[in-house]
Protein backbone atom coordinates (compact mmCIF):
# COMPACT_ATOMS: atom_id res chain seq x y z
CA UNK A 1 0.00 0.00 0.00
CA UNK A 2 1.20 3.84 -0.72
CA UNK A 3 2.51 5.91 2.07
CA UNK A 4 0.15 8.52 0.61
CA UNK A 5 -2.88 6.40 2.07
CA UNK A 6 -1.86 6.39 5.84
CA UNK A 7 -3.71 9.75 6.92
CA UNK A 8 0.06 10.68 8.77
CA UNK A 9 0.87 11.54 5.58
CA UNK A 10 -2.15 12.67 3.80
CA UNK A 11 -2.87 16.90 3.45
CA UNK A 12 -4.81 18.50 6.24
CA UNK A 13 -7.35 20.99 5.93
CA UNK A 14 -9.78 22.85 7.93
CA UNK A 15 -11.65 23.66 4.86
CA UNK A 16 -14.76 20.54 4.22
CA UNK A 17 -16.88 21.42 0.81
CA UNK A 18 -20.09 20.09 -0.46
CA UNK A 19 -20.37 19.14 -3.44
CA UNK A 20 -23.34 17.13 -3.60
CA UNK A 21 -26.66 16.56 -2.53
CA UNK A 22 -29.35 13.87 -2.17
CA UNK A 23 -32.57 13.25 -0.34
CA UNK A 24 -36.17 11.77 -0.19
CA UNK A 25 -38.28 13.33 2.10
CA UNK A 26 -42.75 13.45 2.49
CA UNK A 27 -42.19 16.59 0.13
CA UNK A 28 -40.59 14.36 -2.74
CA UNK A 29 -38.38 11.76 -3.85
CA UNK A 30 -35.22 13.92 -4.78
CA UNK A 31 -33.72 16.93 -3.58
CA UNK A 32 -35.36 18.79 -6.58
CA UNK A 33 -38.63 18.17 -6.08
CA UNK A 34 -38.55 18.39 -2.43
CA UNK A 35 -36.98 21.84 -2.62
CA UNK A 36 -39.72 23.74 -5.12
CA UNK A 37 -42.46 22.06 -2.61
CA UNK A 38 -40.83 23.68 0.21
CA UNK A 39 -41.20 26.79 -1.42
CA UNK A 40 -44.13 26.41 -2.69
CA UNK A 41 -45.50 25.90 0.79
CA UNK A 42 -46.71 22.32 0.20
CA UNK A 43 -46.80 19.96 2.88
CA UNK A 44 -45.85 16.55 3.30
CA UNK A 45 -48.08 15.59 5.97
CA UNK A 46 -51.09 13.34 5.53
CA UNK A 47 -53.84 11.00 6.84
CA UNK A 48 -52.72 7.53 7.47
CA UNK A 49 -54.32 4.82 5.92
CA UNK A 50 -53.04 1.34 6.78
CA UNK A 51 -55.59 0.03 8.86
CA UNK A 52 -53.66 -0.34 12.31
CA UNK A 53 -53.62 3.64 12.60
CA UNK A 54 -56.96 2.88 13.10
CA UNK A 55 -56.26 2.08 16.49
CA UNK A 56 -54.17 5.17 17.31
CA UNK A 57 -54.87 8.37 19.00
CA UNK A 58 -52.52 10.09 16.25
CA UNK A 59 -53.26 8.93 12.41
CA UNK A 60 -51.42 11.38 10.74
CA UNK A 61 -47.45 11.25 9.62
CA UNK A 62 -45.21 12.09 6.71
CA UNK A 63 -44.88 8.92 4.42
CA UNK A 64 -42.10 9.20 1.60
CA UNK A 65 -43.83 11.22 -1.67
CA UNK A 66 -42.00 8.76 -3.87
CA UNK A 67 -42.32 5.12 -2.66
CA UNK A 68 -38.69 3.02 -2.55
CA UNK A 69 -40.37 0.45 -4.47
CA UNK A 70 -40.10 2.61 -7.90
CA UNK A 71 -36.56 3.55 -7.35
CA UNK A 72 -34.72 0.56 -6.12
CA UNK A 73 -34.38 -2.64 -8.33
CA UNK A 74 -36.94 -5.54 -6.10
CA UNK A 75 -33.86 -8.15 -6.09
CA UNK A 76 -32.45 -5.16 -4.14
CA UNK A 77 -35.23 -4.35 -1.56
CA UNK A 78 -35.34 -8.07 -0.20
CA UNK A 79 -32.00 -7.36 1.21
CA UNK A 80 -33.11 -3.83 2.69
CA UNK A 81 -35.07 -2.26 5.74
CA UNK A 82 -37.17 0.49 4.02
CA UNK A 83 -34.30 3.50 5.95
CA UNK A 84 -31.73 1.79 4.58
CA UNK A 85 -33.03 1.59 0.83
CA UNK A 86 -34.04 5.93 1.59
CA UNK A 87 -30.47 6.40 2.26
CA UNK A 88 -29.61 4.45 -0.85
CA UNK A 89 -31.67 6.57 -2.87
CA UNK A 90 -30.61 9.86 -1.17
CA UNK A 91 -26.73 8.32 -1.51
CA UNK A 92 -27.06 7.54 -4.93
CA UNK A 93 -28.65 11.10 -6.01
CA UNK A 94 -25.68 13.04 -3.76
CA UNK A 95 -22.60 10.91 -5.92
CA UNK A 96 -23.94 11.57 -9.09
CA UNK A 97 -24.53 15.30 -7.79
CA UNK A 98 -21.32 15.27 -6.89
CA UNK A 99 -20.22 14.47 -10.10
CA UNK A 100 -19.39 10.81 -8.88
CA UNK A 101 -15.60 11.93 -7.21
CA UNK A 102 -12.84 9.57 -8.93
CA UNK A 103 -11.26 8.75 -5.59
CA UNK A 104 -9.33 6.29 -3.95
CA UNK A 105 -11.24 3.93 -2.33
CA UNK A 106 -9.08 4.26 0.73
CA UNK A 107 -9.46 7.86 1.25
CA UNK A 108 -13.37 7.69 0.67
CA UNK A 109 -15.77 7.16 4.20
CA UNK A 110 -19.49 6.89 4.90
CA UNK A 111 -21.21 8.21 7.65
CA UNK A 112 -24.76 7.52 7.82
CA UNK A 113 -26.45 8.17 11.00
CA UNK A 114 -30.24 6.65 12.49
CA UNK A 115 -32.12 7.34 15.18
CA UNK A 116 -33.88 4.06 15.22
CA UNK A 117 -32.87 2.17 12.22
CA UNK A 118 -34.00 -1.32 10.99
CA UNK A 119 -36.93 -1.54 13.55
CA UNK A 120 -39.05 -2.35 10.76
CA UNK A 121 -37.87 -5.26 9.89
CA UNK A 122 -37.38 -5.96 13.30
CA UNK A 123 -40.74 -5.85 14.29
CA UNK A 124 -42.14 -7.39 11.22
CA UNK A 125 -39.97 -10.47 11.89
CA UNK A 126 -41.07 -10.70 15.39
CA UNK A 127 -44.63 -11.12 13.89
CA UNK A 128 -43.52 -13.76 11.07
CA UNK A 129 -41.98 -15.73 14.05
CA UNK A 130 -44.83 -15.49 16.55
CA UNK A 131 -46.93 -16.85 13.26
CA UNK A 132 -44.72 -19.13 11.48
CA UNK A 133 -42.06 -19.57 13.29
CA UNK A 134 -37.95 -19.33 12.78
CA UNK A 135 -37.71 -21.42 10.48
CA UNK A 136 -39.39 -18.73 7.96
CA UNK A 137 -37.76 -15.71 9.08
CA UNK A 138 -35.93 -13.90 6.12
CA UNK A 139 -32.14 -14.66 5.95
CA UNK A 140 -31.65 -10.63 5.55
CA UNK A 141 -32.69 -9.81 8.98
CA UNK A 142 -30.04 -9.34 11.00
CA UNK A 143 -28.60 -7.06 8.53
CA UNK A 144 -31.70 -5.47 7.40
CA UNK A 145 -32.06 -4.47 11.60
CA UNK A 146 -28.69 -3.66 12.40
CA UNK A 147 -28.11 0.47 13.14
CA UNK A 148 -25.50 0.17 10.89
CA UNK A 149 -26.84 -1.22 8.03
CA UNK A 150 -28.00 1.99 5.87
CA UNK A 151 -24.35 3.17 6.65
CA UNK A 152 -23.13 -0.29 5.35
CA UNK A 153 -25.50 -0.23 2.37
CA UNK A 154 -24.12 3.07 0.99
CA UNK A 155 -20.37 1.96 1.96
CA UNK A 156 -20.84 -1.09 -0.18
CA UNK A 157 -22.45 0.60 -3.04
CA UNK A 158 -19.86 3.10 -3.38
CA UNK A 159 -16.73 0.79 -2.67
CA UNK A 160 -15.65 2.96 0.41
CA UNK A 161 -12.73 1.89 2.32
CA UNK A 162 -11.71 4.36 4.55
CA UNK A 163 -14.43 3.64 7.17
CA UNK A 164 -17.83 3.48 7.65
CA UNK A 165 -19.20 5.10 10.60
CA UNK A 166 -23.35 4.99 12.14
CA UNK A 167 -23.85 7.68 14.71
CA UNK A 168 -27.00 7.10 16.77
CA UNK A 169 -27.86 10.72 18.53
CA UNK A 170 -31.35 10.16 18.16
CA UNK A 171 -32.55 13.28 16.45
CA UNK A 172 -29.54 14.55 15.93
CA UNK A 173 -28.14 11.54 14.26
CA UNK A 174 -27.85 12.86 10.56
CA UNK A 175 -26.53 16.33 11.62
CA UNK A 176 -24.00 14.41 13.54
CA UNK A 177 -22.46 12.39 10.92
CA UNK A 178 -21.91 15.55 8.71
CA UNK A 179 -20.18 16.71 11.76
CA UNK A 180 -17.96 13.53 12.17
CA UNK A 181 -17.45 13.85 8.31
CA UNK A 182 -15.88 16.79 8.42
CA UNK A 183 -13.68 15.59 11.14
CA UNK A 184 -12.35 12.52 9.28
CA UNK A 185 -11.29 15.47 6.52
CA UNK A 186 -9.85 17.87 8.90
CA UNK A 187 -7.97 14.66 10.35
CA UNK A 188 -6.59 13.81 7.05
CA UNK A 189 -8.20 10.12 7.26
CA UNK A 190 -10.30 11.05 3.94
CA UNK A 191 -10.40 13.00 0.97
CA UNK A 192 -14.44 12.87 0.13
CA UNK A 193 -17.07 11.61 2.62
CA UNK A 194 -20.61 10.77 2.02
CA UNK A 195 -22.49 11.47 5.04
CA UNK A 196 -26.22 12.09 6.19
CA UNK A 197 -28.98 10.19 8.02
CA UNK A 198 -32.10 7.84 7.61
CA UNK A 199 -35.06 6.92 9.25
CA UNK A 200 -38.44 4.98 8.15
CA UNK A 201 -40.39 3.97 10.77
CA UNK A 202 -44.31 4.61 10.56
CA UNK A 203 -45.48 1.91 12.82
CA UNK A 204 -47.85 2.10 15.31
CA UNK A 205 -45.05 0.82 18.29
CA UNK A 206 -43.59 3.93 17.28
CA UNK A 207 -46.59 6.64 16.38
CA UNK A 208 -48.04 4.95 19.85
CA UNK A 209 -44.88 5.42 21.95
CA UNK A 210 -44.47 8.97 20.87
CA UNK A 211 -48.08 9.66 21.44
CA UNK A 212 -48.33 8.19 24.68
CA UNK A 213 -45.37 10.77 25.77
CA UNK A 214 -47.43 13.63 24.73
CA UNK A 215 -44.81 14.67 22.15
CA UNK A 216 -47.13 14.31 18.63
CA UNK A 217 -49.49 16.85 17.56
CA UNK A 218 -53.08 15.25 17.94
CA UNK A 219 -54.97 17.15 14.86
CA UNK A 220 -56.04 13.88 12.84
CA UNK A 221 -58.67 16.49 10.91
CA UNK A 222 -56.56 18.67 9.47
CA UNK A 223 -52.87 16.78 9.18
CA UNK A 224 -51.68 19.87 6.74
CA UNK A 225 -52.00 21.97 9.87
CA UNK A 226 -50.97 19.76 12.46
CA UNK A 227 -47.04 20.72 12.40
CA UNK A 228 -46.61 24.23 13.82
CA UNK A 229 -43.10 25.00 14.85
CA UNK A 230 -42.95 28.41 17.46
CA UNK A 231 -46.86 29.06 16.47
CA UNK A 232 -48.92 29.71 20.09
CA UNK A 233 -51.40 26.49 19.19
CA UNK A 234 -48.45 23.85 18.44
CA UNK A 235 -49.43 20.74 20.13
CA UNK A 236 -46.41 18.56 19.39
CA UNK A 237 -44.66 17.39 15.93
CA UNK A 238 -45.78 15.11 13.23
CA UNK A 239 -43.72 12.18 12.51
CA UNK A 240 -42.16 11.49 9.08
CA UNK A 241 -39.73 9.16 7.21
CA UNK A 242 -36.97 9.88 4.67
CA UNK A 243 -33.34 10.44 3.95
CA UNK A 244 -30.69 12.93 3.15
CA UNK A 245 -27.16 12.80 1.75
CA UNK A 246 -24.16 15.04 1.13
CA UNK A 247 -20.85 14.78 -0.28
CA UNK A 248 -18.39 16.44 1.64
CA UNK A 249 -14.58 16.34 0.33
CA UNK A 250 -11.28 18.16 1.22
CA UNK A 251 -11.63 21.15 -0.20
CA UNK A 252 -8.21 21.22 -2.64
CA UNK A 253 -9.73 17.58 -3.74
CA UNK A 254 -12.71 19.13 -5.37
CA UNK A 255 -10.32 22.13 -6.56
CA UNK A 256 -7.86 19.53 -8.00
CA UNK A 257 -11.05 18.06 -10.11
CA UNK A 258 -12.59 20.94 -11.26
CA UNK A 259 -15.78 20.90 -8.98
CA UNK A 260 -17.59 24.19 -7.51
CA UNK A 261 -18.65 23.59 -4.24
CA UNK A 262 -21.84 24.11 -3.00
CA UNK A 263 -21.25 25.70 0.08
CA UNK A 264 -18.68 24.98 3.03
CA UNK A 265 -19.35 23.20 6.01
CA UNK A 266 -17.25 26.07 8.29
CA UNK A 267 -17.92 24.42 11.25
CA UNK A 268 -19.93 21.98 13.92
CA UNK A 269 -20.31 21.74 17.75
CA UNK A 270 -21.31 19.08 19.75
CA UNK A 271 -22.19 19.45 23.15
CA UNK A 272 -24.44 16.97 25.86
CA UNK A 273 -26.43 18.37 28.67
CA UNK A 274 -26.54 15.69 30.75
CA UNK A 275 -29.91 17.10 32.06
CA UNK A 276 -32.76 14.87 31.27
CA UNK A 277 -33.66 11.82 28.99
CA UNK A 278 -36.16 14.09 26.92
CA UNK A 279 -36.55 17.78 28.05
CA UNK A 280 -33.43 19.57 26.33
CA UNK A 281 -31.62 22.40 28.24
CA UNK A 282 -31.02 26.14 27.52
CA UNK A 283 -27.32 26.05 28.08
CA UNK A 284 -26.19 22.55 25.82
CA UNK A 285 -27.75 24.39 23.20
CA UNK A 286 -25.65 27.88 23.54
CA UNK A 287 -23.22 26.00 24.09
CA UNK A 288 -23.10 23.89 20.90
CA UNK A 289 -24.23 26.94 18.65
CA UNK A 290 -20.98 28.94 20.04
CA UNK A 291 -18.70 25.49 19.18
CA UNK A 292 -20.00 25.98 15.61
CA UNK A 293 -19.19 29.57 15.54
CA UNK A 294 -15.94 29.23 17.30
CA UNK A 295 -15.22 26.21 15.14
CA UNK A 296 -15.85 28.12 11.85
CA UNK A 297 -14.60 31.39 12.96
CA UNK A 298 -17.41 33.22 12.71
CA UNK A 299 -19.43 35.42 15.11
CA UNK A 300 -23.02 35.92 15.71
CA UNK A 301 -22.99 38.87 14.13
CA UNK A 302 -21.57 36.80 11.35
CA UNK A 303 -24.93 34.81 11.03
CA UNK A 304 -28.00 36.12 9.28
CA UNK A 305 -30.17 32.60 8.58
CA UNK A 306 -30.62 29.81 10.66
CA UNK A 307 -32.98 26.52 10.23
CA UNK A 308 -33.89 25.27 13.23
CA UNK A 309 -34.87 22.20 14.97
CA UNK A 310 -38.10 23.25 16.05
CA UNK A 311 -39.98 20.40 15.70
CA UNK A 312 -43.36 22.03 17.51
CA UNK A 313 -43.69 20.99 20.67
CA UNK A 314 -44.32 23.31 23.55
CA UNK A 315 -41.16 23.53 25.66
CA UNK A 316 -38.43 22.43 23.34
CA UNK A 317 -39.32 25.31 20.63
CA UNK A 318 -39.31 27.92 23.09
CA UNK A 319 -36.43 26.24 24.95
CA UNK A 320 -34.25 26.71 21.42
CA UNK A 321 -35.65 29.72 20.82
CA UNK A 322 -34.32 30.90 24.09
CA UNK A 323 -30.72 29.66 23.34
CA UNK A 324 -30.83 31.81 19.51
CA UNK A 325 -31.53 34.41 20.66
CA UNK A 326 -28.89 34.38 24.01
CA UNK A 327 -26.34 33.02 20.93
CA UNK A 328 -26.64 34.66 17.90
CA UNK A 329 -29.13 37.45 18.57
CA UNK A 330 -32.61 38.16 17.00
CA UNK A 331 -31.17 39.23 13.66
CA UNK A 332 -31.03 36.15 11.32
CA UNK A 333 -33.88 35.15 9.42
CA UNK A 334 -35.33 32.23 10.96
CA UNK A 335 -37.18 29.40 9.40
CA UNK A 336 -38.43 26.08 10.51
CA UNK A 337 -38.87 23.05 8.01
CA UNK A 338 -40.46 20.63 9.64
CA UNK A 339 -43.44 22.41 9.40
CA UNK A 340 -43.56 21.03 6.00
CA UNK A 341 -41.44 17.76 5.91
CA UNK A 342 -42.78 16.66 9.24
CA UNK A 343 -39.86 15.39 11.97
CA UNK A 344 -37.66 12.72 10.39
CA UNK A 345 -36.27 11.92 13.14
CA UNK A 346 -32.50 10.53 12.49
CA UNK A 347 -33.21 11.87 8.68
CA UNK A 348 -33.92 15.52 10.43
CA UNK A 349 -30.13 17.18 10.63
CA UNK A 350 -28.94 15.87 7.16
CA UNK A 351 -31.99 17.67 5.12
CA UNK A 352 -32.23 20.55 7.13
CA UNK A 353 -28.55 20.91 6.39
CA UNK A 354 -29.64 20.48 2.13
CA UNK A 355 -32.11 23.54 2.92
CA UNK A 356 -29.47 25.48 4.72
CA UNK A 357 -27.07 25.35 1.45
CA UNK A 358 -29.33 25.37 -0.80
CA UNK A 359 -30.74 28.65 0.93
CA UNK A 360 -27.36 30.11 0.76
CA UNK A 361 -27.22 28.90 -2.74
CA UNK A 362 -30.10 30.24 -4.32
CA UNK A 363 -30.50 32.96 -2.02
CA UNK A 364 -34.10 32.46 -0.52
CA UNK A 365 -35.36 31.25 2.69
CA UNK A 366 -38.34 29.05 2.73
CA UNK A 367 -41.27 30.13 4.96
CA UNK A 368 -42.64 28.37 7.99
CA UNK A 369 -46.00 26.85 7.57
CA UNK A 370 -48.76 27.20 9.90
CA UNK A 371 -47.58 30.13 11.66
CA UNK A 372 -50.55 32.57 12.70
CA UNK A 373 -49.12 33.40 15.17
CA UNK A 374 -45.94 33.53 17.41
CA UNK A 375 -45.66 32.07 20.50
CA UNK A 376 -45.53 34.45 23.58
CA UNK A 377 -41.38 34.13 24.30
CA UNK A 378 -40.35 33.66 20.46
CA UNK A 379 -37.94 36.37 20.08
CA UNK A 380 -36.56 35.60 16.72
CA UNK A 381 -37.34 37.36 13.27
CA UNK A 382 -39.18 33.84 11.96
CA UNK A 383 -39.87 33.93 8.05
CA UNK A 384 -43.73 33.41 7.44
CA UNK A 385 -46.02 33.67 4.61
CA UNK A 386 -43.77 33.63 1.15
CA UNK A 387 -40.19 32.84 1.19
CA UNK A 388 -37.85 35.71 1.92
CA UNK A 389 -35.28 36.47 -1.12
CA UNK A 390 -31.96 37.60 0.69
CA UNK A 391 -28.29 36.83 0.40
CA UNK A 392 -26.97 35.23 3.71
CA UNK A 393 -23.11 34.40 4.13
CA UNK A 394 -23.34 32.55 6.43
CA UNK A 395 -26.06 29.99 8.45
CA UNK A 396 -26.55 27.73 11.10
CA UNK A 397 -28.48 24.43 11.06
CA UNK A 398 -29.56 22.92 14.47
CA UNK A 399 -30.60 19.94 15.72
CA UNK A 400 -31.27 18.49 19.08
CA UNK A 401 -32.24 14.62 20.17
CA UNK A 402 -33.43 12.59 23.08
CA UNK A 403 -30.95 11.74 25.53
CA UNK A 404 -29.30 15.24 25.39
CA UNK A 405 -27.61 15.41 22.13
CA UNK A 406 -27.09 19.22 20.59
CA UNK A 407 -25.51 19.53 16.94
CA UNK A 408 -25.17 22.80 15.41
CA UNK A 409 -24.01 22.82 11.80
CA UNK A 410 -22.33 26.33 10.23
CA UNK A 411 -22.32 26.82 6.65
CA UNK A 412 -21.03 29.56 4.85
CA UNK A 413 -20.65 30.22 0.45
CA UNK A 414 -18.10 28.67 -1.09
Amino acid sequence: MRADHFAADAPRTTDVVVTGIGATTPLGGDVPSTWSALLAGESGISTLEAPWADQLSVRIAGALRKDPADVVAPVQRRRLDRSQEAALIAAREAWADAGSPDVDPVRLAVVVGTGIGGAGTLLDQDDRLEELGPRLLSPFTIPRLMPNGAAAVVSLELGARAGTHAPTSACASGAEALAVGAMLIRAGRADVVVAGGTDACLHPLFIGGFARMGALSTRNETPELASRPFDRDRDGFVMAEGAGVVVLERAEFARARGVRPRALLAGAGITSDAYDMTMPDVEGQIRAVAEALRDADLTPGDITHVNTHATGTPTGDLIEADALRLAVGTHPLVTATKSATGHLLGAAGAVEAIFTVLSLEHAVIPAIRNLDEAAPGVELDLVTGQPRHASPAAALSTSFGFGGHNVVLSFTKP
